[in-house]
Formats: C-alpha cells, structure tokens, sequence
C-alpha cells in the first residue's frame, strides 16, 4: 500500500496509510471513512497527490505518491485517503515526458488542479508567470478544494423549470453588480453572491425571470494584458468550482455554499439561474502558456493540436481550443452540466463559442458532433434551459443550423439587423419585419417555436445600449491594444455628436432610440433577453470590449436608477404587459410558423395594407391578433428622421376604440402607460413621431369607454415638431 513521504519538501506531518481507491467517480469523493482521489492521466509515468494546510504553503504537507500498479487502473490513477474531511487542500504533480513536437506537456515541478475539484483556493501571491515558466510553483499555485455536495440544506428548493415563453433573461456580471459604492451594499459583501443576494428585490420589481451569470466557473483573473485584470471570467481553469472571489467569506467551502445561498434566494423571488459556461477553451492559452491542469495531465487528450503538435489549434482566439469531442472531455462536460443541474440546482446554461463544440480532432465541422447529442440526450439535464452562442471565433456561424431539437440560440442577426434598422440604413426593412417575428426565415424550416430565438440587441460583448446611440466608433484605448481589440462592426449611430453631449435635442432623441431598442427586444417573437444596466442606460465610455477592466468603468452605477428613472419605468411595464401573455398549454406547443399565421393579420404603410418594402423605405406598420384576449394590437415603427401620419384599421365595433400603450417620441410619462390605463385615440389616423415605435390596443368586446373608464384623447403628438437639424440620418 502506498503511504506519504517525508523529505526535504515535504512538511513534517504524520504518516497516512492509503488503500487503492477507485478509479470511479472520478475527483474528490467524500464519504464517512475518507476520501477517495481519481484522475485521468493516459502518458503519465508517475502521479503525486500532495495535501496542504494553507492555500500559500510552500511545500506540501503530504505527498502520497500512487504505485503504478495498485494504483492505477486502465487510464486512471487513483487512491483512497482515510481522514480527510470537507475543506482540505490538495493538488496534483504528475509526471512524464515534456515533449512538444509529440503533443506531451508533463512537467512534475507544477502543482496542477484537479479537473474534477469542486472547489478552488487562489493565494494571494498567486502568479500566473510562475505556472508558466520553469521550477517549482507550489507557493504560488492555485489548490483545489476537497467539497462534499451532499453537506447543504436546500430546504425543498430545486430548478424552476420555468416555461420559455414566461423567460425574461438578465445577462449580469455577479460582482459588477454590486461593485460600485452606489449599489448600498454592505462594503464587505460588495461584488459577491451573498451581496447578488441583497439586489434580488430589484430583479423581482423589474420583473425579469431568469439571471444569466458571465462565468462564475474558477477562472483566472490574471489571463489578460499586464496591468489589466480579466473581469469577465471567459478565462476557466475549473468546471466544476464556484468562482473564489465572488465569496463574501474566504475560507475554502464557502464559495460553494454562497452560490448555492444565492440559488436558492433567486428561486425563491420566482429567478432562474443561467450560467454562461466556456468549454471551448481554457486558461492555459497558448504553446507559451501557464501549466495550471490539463495541459500537464493530459495535453493531446484535452486540447485540439496543430499540424505542428508543439501548436494549439485556436478556434477559440484565446490561444488554444478545447478538444470537446475527446470521449475524456466529453464525460468532464455532461459531468459538469450534471453537477450543476443536480448539485448546484442552475436552470440552464449559455455556451460560449458553442459552434466549437461541433468541430472534430482536427478542426472540421461535424454533422453530428457526439458532445452536442450527449448534453441534448442526458436525461438528468432534460427540462434544463440549452441557449447556443451560434459561432466561433474562427468564423464558422451556426445561428439558424445549431445542430439539436432543444437548444435555444443567440441571434446575432437579431441584433444586428434591429441595429440596422433603428440607425435608418437603406435595405434593412425587410430584415428587421422577419427579426422581430422570431427571425422566421431563419427558424421557420425547423418548425420550432418562437423562443428558440434568443432575441438581444446588446450584451456583455460590445457597446452597452447607451453607447450604442452615443458612439460610431469604438473607443478601447485604456484595453492597452492600440484601440484594435473589440469589433468594428458594431452597427451604430451617436445621433450627431460623439460621446456625451449637452445638447437637449440630442439627449431626447439618445433617450427615444433607447427605448424604440428596449421595445421591440421585449416584444418581439422569441425569448428577449437585456443586458444589466441598459434599463438605466450604463456605460462604458465607448469601450466595446471591457473584459479587462475591473472598476467603475465597467460597474453598475446606481445613480443612474434615478437619473434615468423614465427608462427604467419604461422597461418595467414593458415586462408586465410581456408576462401578461396567456401562454396556456395550446400556446406553448405552437411553432414559429403556426404562431405567424395565427396571429398576424396584415402589413401597412401609412396607407393601410398598402407597406413599402423599397430598399428606401423606413417605416412600417402592423396588426397581429391575441385572440386569447381577444385583443387586436397595432404597431408602427417609424425609423425615418420625419414625422408620418398612418392611418389606423377600422374597427368593425363602433363602441370600441383605439388605446395608446406606448410612443416612444413622447416624454415620460406618456411614453409608456399602464396596460389597462391606456388612452382611446378617436382620430382615424395616427402621427408617428421621428424615430419612435407606437403601439395601440383595441379589444374585440363590447364594452363602452364609459365602462372601461378610458380616457380619451386625439393626437398627443404636437404637429409642430421641431426641425431635426443634422439628426436626419446615421453618417
């Protein structure tokens, strides 16, 4: 039997006795004796697990060394440790040959991570160079956590299942939202879980259902240009622990036990729990990276190669991909999933990059990737929220064609042809009318509902909604790249001046685009999804690529709530009036197509049935039928830099009339009114403001407005408008 060693570098501590182990399951597993360590290695020569006391401890304080023989079974190293308890330290060295050109990366002077760990410690002298260059690290080395999933009280909590059609997605940063000392969180639980927790009642009144976390995986912060810090957290060296410094309290269990805290408060508000999870890449970067895990465990199993093998293949742009379709990478990532789903209780998860995952061990498309079908087909993981990030970054683009029958997929053509059309480009009419019927021309043929679109006009990536009507162009200087990092086609318009600006005229018309791109997110065909901060207009100064920044720059500040509280009205009953939907079991079976046909009634111009689909053609008008609340509802979306007048349906019940829910030209609070408040419009006609959205209400009843208790109205709109100057268009 294997026992620990007591050498020069190796603290003093009393021997353990070890037995074999299992090679199953494979990490950390607690029970009542002990804890049993399993890790795949396939070329290792040798394996050390060595214990620590303390996440900066120089040198281990056991080093239990597996015989190759009793310890090993197949690919699998493994040993049982009696004693060990909830909370201890560990680590990996493993050995073998450090040879490139052949694909093999051991290197027995690094502490390695096991991929498995539930848990991760990271010293505060953490150096990410030391893990990268030659000698010993231990000092500096992040630790995994030995963590015991079953020692929680859920208290009957588990995921909420919520339907799709009832998802009001967040996109949010977990410490950023708390960050700034505006937020009146406690300074000691700012930018944690626990301070997530105290802001619940926020989300709850703003009405969203569903928090999607940038990742929360460990990460390595110190993955970015020196100087800098990664923020958002697309830098995984764990799939399986919770972020360190997102705890409030530091010790080694608690990072687990917050996010669940955390969990369980946002299910309880009625919130579900998406992660955003990177498994198309790691930490590690390139062929000069830091060995911190699998590159030493496993090079050429984990990660695709190059034709030169001493190379990544980097489909990824970060300086490696992950190999996902390897059979040990696609057990870790189900694995994951599972753990997440079972022992965390998450309601889904946003895959980043997640077209890589249907590429093969040498970088080509696959029809049918086995990752894909693995996660689609788990039985644990059915009922669990799927949503795709469609592309990588090596220009392969799946929005439309994401291989699965249950997975939701971010639209980037959403985004960027509502951009197009808001900013007046010729051309974009008819694009835009297909976007915001659940982009049917590209989701139609697979006769799968509405929510299958993850409709966004912003998110963590590029301009915040503010600074998508305050910038043309991007602004990344303080990224320290020259200002060449971040897209360039980001498809917006500053509305006359660069930057913030002083003019009144300018502000109103930034505040009205703000709006018109928050209203037809919100009610459009598919799953809507915001970016946090938008309803209170955030920036970010221009920056469209601001992962590598951690303050107020990048922070949520709450002083906007009462600076742009019109916006923030206007978001919350937009939300209410979108729940409201009765979304009965008919509702949630019908497809995109049967959706359409049933409710869509016609297209106009400002003659009715009469639309201009020119390529010079800026405005449109259309009715689409709720007939679950026997309600006709008519929009009008005019990006054309003039007024227009439309002419309304007539309604065939003379006691009836039109109701204004919202203009978007008007000012707050006129803009947005409660559903049910909504004024009667007498006119036949209806004057759409420059560059605003309108949408009217009739019901098909016979109530009279002295019975609906209505106000009336004619047009709200002053005829005089005043003269849009250089505003008319996006150059």
């Amino acid at each position: 039997m294997p026992t620990t060693e007591s050498s020069s570098n190796v603290s003093r501590s009393p021997l353990i006795v070890t037995t074999i182990g299992r090679a199953a399951p494979l990490g950390a597993t607690v029970s009542h004796e002990g804890v049993n360590f399993s890790l795949f290695s396939r070329k290792a020569s040798a394996v050390e697990l060595l214990l620590f006391n303390d996440e900066a401890d120089a040198r281990p304080t056991n080093v239990i060394s597996f015989d190759p023989f009793e310890n090993r079974t197949y690919h699998y190293w493994h040993v049982f440790v009696p004693g060990i308890r909830p909370g201890q330290l560990y680590g990996y060295r493993v050995h073998g040959p450090f040879d490139p050109d052949s694909g093999l990366r051991f290197d027995a002077d690094k502490v390695l991570l096991d991929p498995y760990g539930r848990g991760v410690v990271v010293p505060q002298n953490y150096n990410r160079e030391a893990a990268r260059q030659r000698g010993d690290n231990t000092a500096t080395a992040m630790k995994s956590v030995v963590v015991d999933p079953s020692a929680y009280d859920w208290e009957g909590d588990k995921p909420l299942r919520q339907p799709s059609t009832l998802t009001i997605i967040y996109e949010m940063h977990v410490a950023g939202f708390t960050l700034h000392p505006s937020s009146g969180v406690d300074e000691k639980t700012r930018g944690t879980y626990r301070g997530l927790i105290e802001k619940i009642p926020y989300l709850h009144e703003l009405g969203i259902t569903a928090v999607e976390l940038l990742p929360v995986f460990q990460f390595d912060a110190q993955d970015c240009p020196p100087g800098l810090v990664n923020y958002w957290g697309y830098a995984p060296i764990s799939f399986f622990a919770p972020h360190q410094a997102y705890s409030s309290c530091k010790d080694s269990l608690s990072p687990v036990n917050e996010f669940r805290d955390m969990v369980k408060a946002l299910h309880r508000a009625g919130i579900e729990v998406i992660l955003d999870v990177v498994f198309n890449h790691t930490a590690e970067g390139g062929h000069d990276g830091p060995t911190l895990c699998f590159r030493g465990i496993g090079n050429s199993a984990y990660y695709l190669l190059d034709q030169d093998r001493s190379r990544y293949a980097n489909y990824s742009g970060t300086g490696n991909t992950l190999n996902a379709n390897h059979p040990i990478v696609r057990r870790m990532i189900v694995d994951s999933l599972r753990y997440w789903v079972e022992e965390m209780h998450v309601d889904g998860f946003r895959f980043d990059l997640a077209s890589i995952l249907a590429r093969d061990t040498s970088g080509k498309l696959m029809s049918n990737p086995p990752i894909l079908w693995d996660i689609e087909s788990d039985p644990a993981l059915a009922g669990t929220k799927m949503i795709a990030e469609a592309w990588d970054a090596a220009g392969l683009y799946q929005v439309g064609s994401f291989v699965g029958d249950s997975w939701r997929e971010w639209n980037g053509r959403f985004r960027d042809d509502v951009r197009s059309f808001f900013r007046s480009e010729d051309g974009s009419l008819r694009r835009f009318v297909d976007r915001i019927l659940g982009s049917s021309e590209i989701y139609r043929w697979k006769e799968r509902e509405a929510e299958q679109s993850v409709n966004f006009v912003t998110c963590h990536d590029g301009f915040t909604l503010n600074d998508l009507v305050s910038f043309n162009l991007k602004h990344n200087e303080a990224n320290g790249e020259g200002n060449r990092d971040g897209a360039d086609d980001n498809r917006s318009w500053n509305c006359g001046v660069e930057g913030p600006a002083d003019d009144p005229a300018i502000e109103k018309l930034r505040n009205r685009q703000v709006k018109n791109f928050l209203t037809v997110t919100l009610l459009s065909f598919g799953m809507p999804m915001i970016t946090m901060g938008d309803e209170v207009r955030r920036t970010q100064h221009g920056n469209n690529n601001a992962y590598c920044h951690n303050d107020e720059s990048v922070w949520f500040d709450w002083a906007s709530l009462e600076e742009h509280g019109d916006v923030h009205r206007f978001v919350k009953l937009l939300i209410q009036r979108r729940l409201l939907r009765d979304i009965g079991p008919e509702r949630q079976r019908m497809t995109l197509t049967q959706l359409i046909s049933r409710g869509l009634k016609g297209w106009h111009g400002v003659k009715l049935d009469q639309p201009d689909w020119s390529d010079y053609s800026h405005s449109v008008a259309l009715s689409v039928e709720l007939p679950e609340e026997n309600l006709l509802v008519y929009f009008i979306f005019n990006a054309y830099w003039e007024q227009l007048e439309f002419e309304l349906p007539v309604i065939a019940n003379d006691q009836t009339s039109w109701h204004l829910w919202i203009d978007t030209y008007l000012d707050s609070p006129q803009d947005i009114v409660e559903w049910q408040k909504a004024p009667a419009i007498l006119d036949r006609t209806y004057r759409a403001g420059p560059r605003s959205v309108v949408v009217l209400w009739t019901s098909h009843g016979t109530q009279t407005l002295q019975e609906t208790g209505y106000a009336t109205v004619r047009h709200p709109v002053d005829a005089n408008f005043p003269s849009s100057g250089n505003l008319c268009s996006h150059d």
